[in-house]
């Protein structure tokens, strides 16, 4: 069995810590990892791979710092004198040790951090969670990037720097990442989503934006067990099946069976109101359990990954590009600021559950990432390394910081997305009428419109004789697919081959002008009813 070097604080080992985060990322822990990808050190350096995890982790927690004040850092609060290495030795160190701990490290990490009982977390019986894109993390201009990234079109040319896509799947309460995948734009946000869609299990509800309704994409999920509530493009016009007591309408997209919530929604501010139209599409079809309304309001949680993408691109980053200037390097620094955010996160997660009914929302991700900051330097960061083995304290300096900086509750406000650049398709911030300041929201209001049938669509030449009593009994039928010969009997019509045949015919005949589906042979359903034609009967 492999012996791992003992942890003292005055030899070579002394720094390897980030401070109180080592208690979420043991020493035993990384050590196990460098021992199963085989990046150990075959003998005892004066950098060993261990102290170049933590360093490159401490890259992440310190980014606006370069290397050699970060090292400061980690050696600042030592009662040993360490040698002061040079910046090329501690590049040949990140070098030695490559990508794959880094991944293995957030991979062991990731996943769901509250515990089910934890206020925020669950609908019902399932976990809520959401993925989406992060577009805007620039990197280093260089030629080797341009060859990977490339450089994102802009109106007035090309972009100043080469931008890395990250695609998240995150639990929408805490944040916290459970997998994550990243690499050029181009690739787009639908083919990252499908990396992302075998780590959904069978307790979890997804929550998505209209890029992610794709029927492919939907029928993934539902392959895997998962619940979905996502919204669907404007263009999307699913066929009414059946429609549901509260307005929604059950449909088939693909060979998924789903439930079609259409509702506007009307903020209201002290002087004026805003909104807008959703059709959301959710595996929930039960209105009597899910109500239209109670999903249309759970769909505001998906913002909760917007918040974390903040989190990592403006707080811990501070919107600076990536100091890595080539692929390698810039894959291992993604990894490791993934798993110093994950890191954070769950020592934030653990703090606000000791309190009883705290949502873990209300935990300010600056103050736990200053409060990890003053760790790593100083006696506290030192203590907190120098003991990895003893007993963890549950909240320790961090998660006192954060519980005395609590957030209010929720609150609900009102602003303008708007990016403040001149060459920006985002920078006029007034062409919805919603105000430029956040302005508290006095009321939300969620009205449920239920799909207009299809015989107040026709016109009224068409809505009479034989087409109007063919509209009513397919609507009557809650849309379902008919055969000629059952909607031959609805009109007492002798079923005999010569008249089935010609009515046949003038089924087919409206089918070819769009005024029904055929879906089988002999077998009719009405459109959407906006898709239906204005002519008249022959």
């Amino acid at each position: 069995m492999t012996q791992f070097v003992t942890y003292g604080i005055d030899d070579v080992f002394a720094p390897g810590h980030v401070g109180e985060l080592t208690q979420v990322i043991p020493t035993e822990l990384v050590d196990a990892v460098l021992e199963e990808t085989g990046t150990r050190e075959r003998r005892l350096r004066r950098l060993p791979s261990r102290v170049g995890v933590y360093f490159v982790l401490a890259l992440g927690l310190f980014e606006h710092l370069g290397a050699g004040l970060v090292w400061g850092k980690l050696v600042a609060g030592l009662a040993a004198t360490v040698p002061q290495t040079s910046e090329k030795a501690l590049r040949d160190l990140r070098r030695r040790i490559g990508v794959v701990p880094f991944q293995r490290l957030f991979q062991v990490l990731a996943g769901p951090l509250a515990q089910p009982s934890t206020p925020g977390v669950r609908y019902r019986r399932w976990r809520t969670v959401a993925f989406d894109g992060c577009g805007s993390l620039n990197v280093p201009d260089h030629e080797r990037k341009r060859s990977w990234l490339g450089r994102t079109p802009r109106r007035h040319g090309p972009s100043g720097y080469p931008r890395l896509m990250l695609m998240t799947l995150c639990e929408t309460s805490t944040r916290g990442l459970i997998t994550a995948a990243f690499g050029p734009a181009s690739k787009g946000e639908t083919d990252y989503a499908h990396d992302l869609v075998s780590h959904l299990t069978s307790d979890m509800l997804l929550l998505a934006d209209r890029a992610f309704d794709s029927n492919k994409l939907l029928a993934d999920v539902v392959a895997q067990g998962a619940q979905l509530l996502i919204r669907a493009t404007s263009t999307r016009r699913p066929p009414v099946l059946a429609l549901l007591p509260d307005g929604s309408y059950l449909t088939r997209i693909g060979s998924v069976r789903l439930r079609v919530i259409e509702a506007e929604i009307r903020s209201r501010t002290a002087g004026d109101d805003f909104g807008g139209t959703y059709r959301l599409l959710t595996t929930l079809s039960d209105h009597r359990t899910d109500p239209a309304d109670h999903l249309v309001g759970l769909y505001h949680e998906r913002w909760e990954i917007e918040t974390a993408y903040l989190a990592l691109r403006h707080t811990l980053l501070k919107g600076r590009v990536l100091r890595s200037k080539d692929p390698v390097g810039l894959t291992q620094e993604m990894w490791a600021l993934l798993t110093v955010y994950q890191a954070l996160r769950s020592m934030m997660v653990t703090a606000v559950e000791t309190v009883p009914g705290c949502d873990p929302d209300r935990a300010g991700f600056t103050v736990a990432l200053e409060a990890a900051r003053d760790t790593a330097v100083g006696v506290a960061g030192t203590t907190a390394a120098a003991t990895p083995s003893g007993r963890p304290d549950l909240v320790g300096h961090i998660g006192t910081r954060v519980l005395k900086a609590l957030l209010p509750k929720r609150r609900m406000r009102l602003s303008a997305r708007i990016v403040k650049c001149g060459t920006s398709r985002y920078n006029i911030w007034n062409r919805d009428g919603r105000p430029r300041d956040s302005t508290p929201i006095t009321a939300i209001v969620i009205t449920v419109h239920p799909p207009v049938l299809p015989t107040t669509h026709a016109p009224d030449q068409a809505a009479s004789g034989r087409w109007g009593q063919v509209c009513r009994i397919l609507a009557e039928n809650s849309n379902q697919a008919m055969r000629a010969r059952d909607i031959a009997g609805h009109l007492g019509l002798i079923a005999t081959g010569r008249v089935l045949s010609g009515f046949n015919a003038q089924l087919c005949y409206w089918a070819r002008n769009g005024r029904l589906i055929r879906t089988a042979p002999s077998t009719y359903k009405l459109p959407h009813p906006g898709t239906l034609t204005s002519s008249t009967e022959p």
